[in-house]
């Protein structure tokens, strides 16, 4: 009998224990993380997106905390800022890479300016909150998830082999009516490849420098449990990858990484809470020297050969032999390194024996965080403070040793190639020790307190407020890169905040909210300004003339205005940091004596004071609609935004200033709050969910339109059309094609280009303002600026589940953009490396069909001037990811210690669908591309 009490007490306390879970998961879904605060996802009144990544993990795994945000997030802030906004992990300003998404409970993107207006002036253009997983009421839980996958290149550039760039450089000097520089045999015999030393034929992109794939393996153990007194979350974590690379030193390439989190929650009595978190991270990295990438892009393959094979060495040379005995760098014993007067160094011999650097970098993170509950005092007053202190430092170990390298001259002796003289640039170095190459390192100090209060009166009046204070400061290391600066100033926010709400029965709602921010930026008379913000939402679906809408389960609409103060833009790209004050320099302006022969520094004014410098203000209106249909089969959150930027800075102040403020050594010209800018747009984020037989099927897409434009702008033009103001933020300035000249009789009958001398077969542009010149001044806007966010962006996700297997697919696009072909790759200058472009290149012959201009030994800026020749659209559609997961059913380990097991595989940057899509897919001068391919397992335990 007794047995059976004691066993009938567990299942009631299993039963307990799984209900509090349920519940507290329940909980966790339902309530979103806001503002210095969460609220439940039915009560959000602002712009604002959750993602679950706690929960998306278990279909999509990742290694970047803020990977493919835009593809859960209509509206994302860099879509529209061209930046993620500020970043903060647990409410501290961090890097999202120092967070891995395995920790992440949820990621919060606040859009709108009412959402963000707690936080300050550094909050300006949006917020992402990061919140890490932590510990819950439940028995020890252990999960060890494992990765291991390979990076494969998509696409290499397609440069022209020697011989073909000799015969087409050969061309351009005909073009250009000069002699040739490549003779025929020269052409023949390097073509043929008998002798690649003497006649260098060097390609990059082969088996002999490259892998056709490199690895990537990483392991984290999750440790989490507790009770009503203290829950804990740990976190472990390691990576390891390799380079493509397998040349030289830099076969060794490598990233090694180690993590460990630690999170825990402390009941200290029934009304004071307390928790800490601690983050530990080291990242090692080894690099061969040497830019192979660069390189890759700047070398011709006729330049020279980086070997000098010493079996060519004329034997009868004994001068010869001894260089090779006395050098320190015979590459496997057959080779010393090569090179010319104007190459005495070269990537491939900086890889063979230049040495490596060891970069080393320590992240250490930690926050406590005290919560008090004052209902004694006041029924629903409570507060909480929180502290936190990071720091990161960088500092590389270095090993570095000069070389020589040789220039060969060749000669043929009986029929045979030989090298009979050698010429030495630069000496051998002896080196044994490492030094340290470069130290930086930058350290955050965080505190917040505030005082929140939360009641309901008689069951309809919901009433909510807080009243806080928040700051950090930032402070870098001098010299991050070690160059011998001298000097900081520290990263500063600082503001207090208020909020005030209230609801009626969760159908009326009202929310105020301002912030009193604080800038060292500027003026003391200015340092101080409040940003205000009201939102106003209606549940339409719960009012009586509305309950005959079966088909809607909730309808909320929402409407707010807020007038945010920031200090962001604050800045001229400098670490200038008081634009406010004017300054003069000691070499202001150059003075002459004796007619010219004799001069020197003079001090001359440099910038004017502006003591009413103010803050630069966001003002925004927003209209939200919310909305579940169907009974869950579709939610639908969209939200209309219309932002002006008001008070940008400007220097030029063309407009204000006459011009003899300033000239070309000295400047009495002040910064002024004088630019401003106008966005307007919807974004969206929708949701279908159905099951289908035996498949439950969801699918999300995410979207943003948006336009902006130029409200107002310091700037002088002849012509009208040329004035920024009242054109997009992101146009795209250039010249009208009108293909090229045929002739020289089509030349003397066009309008004169500026832009150096003509011929046929060079790009003809349009005299746009009929003046017959072709200058700046016939510059336009032809289209929008495909670097920054094209008008149209958008994400798409598909969940389908079937049994125990689930498939999510995931992908990304834009349209409406566009861009030029201007790299080094399109852009041929002068003797620079062919790209395959140029066999499109116009001659007397296709002059009809031809795709590119004449080739020509000179750097022909006409040629390559932003223009519609080289335009492209930039529209295109990204399959990101597709992950297949198979979850083992839990009676598979009914007698084991295993408690779940999961295995799945993805690929990772698929596919680009684009008209322009080898463009798209091929880097230029930087590592390529890749897709990845990742197998992976999770278990329980």
């Amino acid at each position: 009998m007794k047995k059976n009490i004691k066993v009938c007490h567990a299942l009631i306390a299993l039963f307990l224990l799984n209900t509090s879970t349920i519940m507290a998961q329940e909980k966790k879904d339902s309530v979103v993380n806001v503002a210095f605060g969460t609220v439940a996802k039915k009560d959000l009144t602002g712009a604002v997106t959750t993602v679950n990544i706690s929960e998306l993990f278990k279909k999509n795994y990742s290694t970047y905390s803020l990977d493919n945000l835009e593809s859960f997030v209509g509206g994302y802030t860099g879509n529209i800022w061209g930046q993620a906004g500020l970043i903060l992990v647990d409410g501290i300003p961090r890097r999202a890479t120092d967070v891995r998404p395995v920790e992440i409970e949820s990621i919060t993107v606040l859009k709108g300016a009412d959402a963000v207006v707690l936080y300050g002036s550094s909050a300006a253009k949006g917020v992402i909150l990061i919140t890490t997983k932590r510990g819950a009421v439940k028995p020890l839980t252990i999960d060890v998830r494992a990765n291991t996958g390979l990076y494969v290149p998509k696409s290499y550039p397609s440069y022209l082999k020697a011989a073909d760039y000799m015969t087409l450089y050969n061309e351009a000097s005909r073009n250009d009516g000069i002699a040739e520089r490549y003779s025929q045999d020269l052409i023949s015999k390097t073509a043929a490849g008998t002798n690649p030393y003497r006649y260098p034929d060097v390609g990059f992109f082969t088996d002999e420098y490259l892998r056709k794939a490199y690895s990537k393996s990483d392991i984290t153990t999750e440790i989490s449990g507790g009770n009503e007194r203290a829950r804990y979350y740990t976190n472990i974590g390691m990576f390891y990858n390799n380079s493509i690379v397998k040349y030289g030193e830099q076969k060794n390439n490598n990233d090694v990484g180690f993590n460990v989190r630690a999170n825990v929650d402390m009941n200290l009595n029934k009304w004071l809470t307390a928790s800490m978190d601690a983050v530990a991270i080291v990242n090692n990295s080894y690099q061969g020297r040497g830019d192979f990438w660069g390189a890759s892009s700047t070398i011709r393959p006729n330049l020279f050969s980086p070997w000098v094979p010493v079996s060519m060495l004329d034997t009868a040379n004994k001068s010869l032999q001894t260089i090779v005995n006395t050098s320190n760098h015979v590459i496997d014993g057959k080779y010393l390194l090569g090179g010319t007067s104007t190459d005495q160094t070269n990537a491939f011999a900086d890889m063979l024996a230049a040495g490596y650097i060891k970069t080393k970098n320590r992240t250490f993170m930690f926050n406590v965080n005290v919560g008090a509950d004052l209902s004694a005092i006041l029924k629903g007053l409570s507060f909480k403070t929180v502290y936190g202190m990071d720091y990161t430092s960088i500092y590389s170990e270095a090993y570095q040793v000069p070389y020589a390298v040789y220039e060969p001259t060749w000669a043929t002796i009986n029929g045979a190639d030989v090298i009979t003289a050698l010429k030495k640039y630069n000496n051998d170095g002896n080196s044994t020790n490492e030094f340290i190459g470069r130290t930086s390192y930058s350290q955050t100090m965080t505190i917040r307190s505030q005082f929140n209060y939360d009641r309901v009166f008689k069951e309809k009046h919901s009433v909510s407020a807080a009243l806080l204070g928040w700051g950090y400061i930032t402070q870098n290391s001098s010299d991050p890169d070690n160059n011998g600066g001298s000097g900081y100033h520290p990263i500063r926010n600082t503001n207090l905040g208020l909020r005030a709400g209230y609801d009626f029965r969760k159908k009326y709602y009202v929310d105020f909210s301002t912030a009193l921010a604080h800038s060292t930026k500027l003026p003391s008379a200015k340092r101080d300004a409040l940003s205000p913000s009201v939102t106003l939402s209606w549940r339409l679906s719960d009012e009586g003339f509305f309950k005959g809408v079966s088909f809607v389960d909730d309808l909320k609409i929402s409407a707010s205005y807020s007038s945010l103060n920031q200090d962001i833009d604050i800045t001229n790209g400098t670490t200038d940091w008081y634009l406010y004050q004017g300054y003069y320099d000691n070499k202001g302006g150059w003075y002459q004596w004796r007619d010219g022969v004799a001069g020197g520094w003079t001090t001359g004014s440099k910038r004017g004071d502006n003591p009413n410098l103010g803050y630069i203000k966001r003002q925004e209106f927003r209209a939200g609609l919310n909305t579940s249909l169907f009974k869950g089969l579709i939610t639908l959150d969209a939200n209309y935004f219309q932002q002006k930027t008001e008070g940008l800075l400007t220097q030029g102040a063309s407009t204000v200033f006459p011009s003899y403020f300033s000239n070309w050594d000295f400047s009495f010209l002040p910064y002024l709050n004088f630019n401003n800018d106008k966005r307007s747009g919807i974004d969206f984020n929708v949701g279908v969910h159905k099951k289908v037989g035996q498949v439950d099927l969801s699918l999300g897409a995410v979207g943003m339109y948006y336009t902006s434009k130029a409200a107002k702008r310091d700037e002088v033009y002849q012509d009208a059309y040329q004035y920024r103001a009242g054109k997009p933020l992101d146009a795209a300035w250039g010249y009208v094609s009108e293909g090229f000249f045929q002739d020289q009789n089509d030349i003397t009958n066009h309008a004169k280009q500026t832009f150096g001398d003509v011929k046929p077969g060079d790009i003809k542009y349009k005299d746009v303002n009929g003046d017959g010149v072709v200058d700046g001044k016939d510059q336009v806007n032809l289209g929008h600026n495909g670097f920054a966010a094209a008008p149209f962006s958008f994400g798409l996700n598909l969940t389908a589940k079937w049994k125990h297997f689930t498939l999510f697919v995931l992908g990304s696009g834009n349209t409406g953009a566009i861009w030029f072909k201007n790299s080094a790759y399109y852009w041929v200058r002068g003797a620079s490396k062919y790209s395959d472009v140029v066999w499109g290149r116009w001659t007397e012959n296709n002059k009809n069909t031809a795709t590119y201009p004449r080739l020509t030994t000179t750097s022909n800026n006409n040629n390559f001037q932003n223009s519609t020749f080289w335009m492209y659209k930039t529209d295109r559609f990204n399959l990101s990811r597709v992950q297949l997961t198979y979850d083992f059913g839990e009676n598979v380990f009914k007698k084991s210690f295993v408690h779940g097991l999961s295995i799945y595989f993805k690929g990772d940057n698929l596919l680009v669908v684009s008209k322009e899509r080898k463009l798209m897919e091929t880097n230029i001068g930087t590592a390529p591309q890749f897709r990845f391919y990742n197998l992976g397992v999770k278990t329980s335990f």
